[in-house]
């Protein structure tokens, strides 16, 4: 096992569920709140400060100039005039080639798809859901009445939309800025989870075979 996998997922469509039993199956890391602890111990930034900026669009001019006054562990004169929200983003892009050059792994969402984007052992992927189908997951997992449920996958995927498509140069769950979108309301979370292992699975026979022609 070689492969990289990114996951970009609409919220409530179980996207973290089903990277995490990925990486079981293979036996291999995963990283979604794991990568904030990381990226704040490697960039000096306090783990507070990635949490509130994670995968949420630039906030006020304002708050950033706000907390620009204070000084973080670059010192390169252009990262100290960057708003906090874009230093924020690139210590997580660091830690992302970090993690992907230590070997195999899950990642899910921030943008980990661009920063991994010239590496060919990569698939990159993207769980959508249908409607009620996220609406029933989110109301049970957060305990919310539906109209709360409807206002917080709103909320969320407008969120990682325009923080994907502001950082990146593509464009958030549309089909061509991923090798493969899967609909998760379909099979499920368990075979949703078998259609990615065969496709993983024969992305690397695949890439074994051209390396051995090649």
């Amino acid at each position: 096992m070689n492969t990289i996998i990114t996951i970009g997922r609409q919220f409530g469509s179980a996207g973290r569920e089903i990277g995490e039993k990925v990486a079981e199956y293979f036996g291999i890391p995963f990283y979604d709140k794991e990568l904030l602890t990381r990226a704040a111990k490697e960039s000096g930034f306090c783990e507070e400060m990635i949490q509130n900026h994670d995968e949420k669009p630039t906030n006020s001019f304002l708050y950033n100039l706000v907390m620009d006054t204070y000084s973080f562990g670059y010192n390169a004169s252009s990262f100290v005039d960057m708003p906090i929200s874009h230093k924020v983003f690139l210590a997580q892009f660091d830690t992302i080639k970090k993690i992907a050059e230590e070997g195999p792994c899950v990642i899910v969402g921030r943008c980990a798809d661009y920063a991994l984007a010239d590496m060919k052992n990569c698939i990159h992927l993207f769980i959508y859901g249908e409607e009620e189908v996220k609406v029933k997951r989110i109301m049970l997992k957060y305990e919310l009445n539906e109209s709360k449920a409807r206002e917080m996958i709103i909320k969320k995927d407008k969120q990682r939309q325009s923080y994907y498509n502001y950082y990146s140069s593509k464009k958030w769950g549309r089909a061509d800025s991923y090798d493969l979108c899967i609909n998760s309301s379909v099979l499920g979370v368990e075979g949703t989870v078998k259609l990615i292992v065969q496709y993983i699975e024969d992305f690397e026979k695949r890439n074994n075979a051209d390396a051995i022609t090649g």
